[in-house]
């Protein structure tokens, strides 16, 4: 048990605090879930054979939506352009946040994610404005993608580790989920204002296939080790989670904010917890997730090749975070939490 809280310690901290580790997250975490599962006792063949196979379903559908992304960004950026100013602009934002939130679940939250740059780089606003939106748009990414398991690998691995069908997530957070991608939605189209201006630009060119390739053998990796380590930590979640309240996790995971939250995921659920627990860990993990920059993928992609910085982000995401915490807090305590 010490061997795995050293191991819990090192997996949640370093990628923090070691910049070598936080760019190379894929390799440590796939090395670091082989030595939980080992320290563990769970390492066996039926593990081995379903970490190999976790990971296809989203590598396949983050390698091919790359691949279609790099052949139609072309036209896809004169189509974002033409339809922005054709149609009012409140309604362009309300669609751009509620569609890119609930297609993150197919396209995964990678492809959303470089959707929303090709997005704010087409749009020539203030960069107040365009921080701003690009914030709510990756908190319903965040929340939209996790409806199904090739939308990002914390739907993979939950799905995984519950061992549910393709709809689990949709059954179990879609009531939650689908209205809060609506409101941001419609949030966003009366906050995010349309003044022209100096705004982001972005720095990415078009991806190569190496790039795209590449990417995908590290969401490989990176959900292999994530199937890994939540094997190995089973014993410490029977031992100090699952007595714990779901409402002291659902703010606990407020940490997801600077942690990834699919890491985090791994690390917490387990197949014994109630549905209430479950929907308070996934919920808490998800919002708190959009707070800060390295708390989800789409942040960091975003906010990479716009050049956002994080106090930046963080005076958009933190407040407004915050805000939907407590609502969501409030909701869940209505639903039975």
């Amino acid at each position: 048990m010490f061997g795995l809280l050293i191991i819990l310690v090192l997996v949640l901290f370093l990628p923090f605090t070691v910049k070598t580790i936080e760019h190379n997250l894929e390799y440590f975490l796939f090395v670091m879930g082989i030595l939980a599962a080992i320290v563990g006792g769970v390492l066996d063949v039926e593990l081995f054979m379903h970490a190999l196979e976790d990971p296809i379903k989203i590598t396949l559908a983050v390698f091919i939506a790359g691949v279609l992304f790099k052949w139609f960004q072309t036209q896809l950026g004169n189509a974002i352009n033409t339809i922005s100013h054709k149609m009012p602009f409140p309604l362009f934002i309300a669609l751009v946040v509620i569609g890119l939130g609930l297609l993150s679940s197919i396209i995964t939250a990678i492809i959303a994610a470089l959707v929303l740059v090709l997005i704010i780089s087409n749009l020539s606003l203030q960069r107040r404005q365009e921080v701003l939106l690009t914030v709510i748009s990756c908190f319903s990414i965040g929340l939209g993608a996790a409806l199904t398991p090739i939308g990002e690998p914390l739907s993979t691995i939950v799905v995984s580790k519950m061992n549910e069908n393709f709809f689990y997530l949709i059954d179990l957070v879609g009531p939650f989920i689908i209205p809060g991608v609506i409101l941001l939605g419609i949030f966003a189209a009366f906050a995010v204002k349309r003044r022209e201006g100096a705004g982001l630009q972005s720095t990415g060119e078009s991806e190569s296939y190496k790039e795209i390739f590449v990417r995908a053998v590290k969401i490989y990796l990176f959900v292999f080790g994530l199937t890994m380590l939540g094997a190995g930590f089973e014993p410490l979640i029977n031992a100090y989670l699952l007595d714990l309240s779901p409402r002291i996790l659902y703010w606990v995971n407020i940490i997801s904010a600077v942690l990834d939250n699919a890491t985090l995921a791994a690390a917490e659920i387990s197949p014994v917890m109630s549905q209430s627990t479950i929907e308070a860990i996934l919920m808490g993990l998800l919002i708190s997730g959009g707070m800060l920059i390295p708390g989800n993928i789409p942040n960091i992609i975003s906010a990479g090749k716009l050049n956002i910085t994080s106090k930046e982000w963080a005076r958009v995401g933190l407040p407004f975070g915050m805000v939907i915490m407590v609502v969501y807090f409030v909701i869940l305590l209505i639903s039975g939490l």
